[in-house]
């Protein structure tokens, strides 16, 4: 089924969140950022991406639902590693 929407579009839809991912985990390493920093950031970027995703012309839901599905995992391992960063899994 074509809904109008091309192939190289879905991959950029796909690619932009992962080169978000990408860029603020490269920018905390290379100023020492706190984990805990780095993980709330990177889960408010998903955040924006999931919203916007779901609420495009034409919805990308699952695209948006997994962002926001990753966003709430950043944000507990965020909680995690703030209480006790030597518990943080990564």
């Amino acid at each position: 089924m074509h809904n109008g929407v091309h192939l190289g579009t879905y991959f950029l839809i796909i690619l932009y969140p992962v080169a978000g991912l990408f860029i603020i985990e490269m920018t905390c390493r290379a100023a020492k950022i706190p984990l805990w920093i780095k993980l709330l950031t990177q889960a408010t970027m998903c955040v924006g991406f999931g919203i916007v995703y779901l609420t495009m012309q034409i919805a990308h839901w699952l695209t948006g639902g997994i962002l926001l599905a990753l966003a709430f995992a950043l944000f507990y391992q965020a909680k995690l590693s703030k209480l006790n960063p030597e518990r943080a899994l990564y």
